[in-house]
């Protein structure tokens, strides 16, 4: 699988940053990155021991920021990385 070139503007880009400030948003995030094809909320919540609200605020900072695209089927939510967003936040981060 091909992943397409991402262009941040300076908006996502500041977006991310304060995303990922959060450490427990940035640990959500490397779970989801590694975890099976796309964890549910349950699963985060699980391995997180968070409250399914406080699961729900993180998960809403993470996908306006662009960094997780959330499939929603009945009661559950399937969550992915976008990978071609985080690696050209890397790409832009190693510009600085």
């Amino acid at each position: 699988m091909v992943l397409r070139q991402h262009h941040l503007d300076d908006q996502q880009f500041t977006l991310i940053s304060k995303a990922l400030a959060d450490p427990k948003r940035f640990e959500m995030l490397q779970r989801i990155a590694h975890q099976g094809p796309a964890p549910t909320c349950t699963c985060l919540r699980e391995s997180l021991q968070l409250a399914p609200a406080t699961i729900s605020h993180h998960l809403k900072e993470l996908e306006t920021a662009g960094l997780v695209h959330i499939q929603r089927e009945g009661k559950f939510a399937h969550i992915t990385l976008r990978r071609e967003v985080w690696k050209a936040y890397l790409k832009r981060l190693s510009e600085i």
